[in-house]
């Protein structure tokens, strides 16, 4: 049998290097020499006939040709993935690892209560789930780092195949006994004359919010910022004054009637939807394909 152009530990160093940015970290993360990183590195460049990193003194960048090897690397790495928990299935052995990367706002509690309902009746199915900014949550599902991605969207992503798409309206957070808390819906015009909590600049539903507000001419000063949605509730339930929510986030503590939530009528508040992400042209593991069915058969419940 000829021997591989590609071999295995060239691929997976110089794999670690590009997520690493550095031959001397990807070193003490193989647990190997740097310079036996380095020496991997030169010799896929030799084999390849092209240079793969651009050398900086703050660290290694991958040239285009890196790009496209790293993407074959991570789709390599994913399909062999799949065929061991293929074989292992065939085997009998029933067993799975499902790699979940979300929004806080379905990390909480919904995607918890999906799993534990699933493992009922897929006890060998085992879990990952990683809390995360909108904008990492796609990054790991790109870089294969995840196979199902959860989190509100507001524009198309390059390498992406949405297996799930709906609206998910903006709403406006308040104590059952608010003054406001009985309306068909708000501007945020209105909101913007009581104590506000919102969330950091860097969440897709900031971006809405402050992209609204600049088209109005709106200035909005909240009381309270934070990237923790639960602070953001405790500011409404506390009698505060208002916050922002998607319904997944606060379902429950509306079942309890500690919230009430009205929905934020201006224009472009629409745009915002929630999105189920894989890598596009992979070939899912079963066990990940059995968990997204299960996944898409419950999200309509949650907004």
């Amino acid at each position: 049998m000829p021997k591989p152009l590609l071999q295995d530990t060239a691929l997976r160093y110089f794999q670690e290097v590009v997520r690493s940015g550095s031959a001397t970290v990807a070193s003490e993360r193989l647990h190997v020499a740097a310079s036996a990183v380095s020496r991997q590195i030169a010799a896929l460049e030799r084999t390849l006939g092209t240079t793969l990193f651009e050398r900086h003194p703050r660290g290694m960048v991958p040239t285009q040709a890196g790009e496209i090897l790293a993407a074959y690397a991570r789709r390599a790495g994913l399909e062999e993935e799949r065929a061991l928990q293929e074989i292992q299935a065939l085997q009998g052995m029933r067993m799975g690892l499902v790699r979940i990367a979300a929004s806080e706002a379905f990390a909480n509690l919904f995607l918890p209560r999906l799993i534990v309902a699933f493992r009922q009746q897929h006890e060998g199915i085992f879990f990952e789930l990683d809390a995360q900014p909108p904008a990492v949550v796609t990054a790991q599902v790109r870089e294969g780092v995840v196979d199902i991605g959860l989190r509100f969207s507001q524009a198309p992503e390059a390498d992406i195949e949405l297996q799930y798409s709906q609206s998910a309206p903006v709403l406006a957070l308040m104590r059952p006994d608010h003054p406001l808390a009985g309306a068909a819906g708000i501007e945020l015009r209105t909101m913007s004359e009581h104590p506000l909590a919102l969330p950091g600049p860097q969440t897709t539903l900031r971006q809405m919010i402050d992209a609204a507000c600049a088209r109005q001419q709106i200035r909005l000063r909240p009381a309270l910022v934070s990237n923790n949605m639960s602070t953001l509730h405790s500011f409404a339930i506390e009698g505060g004054g208002l916050s922002v929510s998607s319904g997944v986030a606060v379902r429950q503590l509306r079942a309890e009637n500690r919230l009430a939530a009205v929905p934020v009528t201006d224009a472009g508040l629409d745009l915002r939807t929630l999105e189920v992400q894989t890598l596009a042209g992979r070939t899912l593991p079963r066990a990940v394909q059995a968990f997204l069915e299960h996944l898409k058969q419950h999200l309509p419940e949650v907004l």
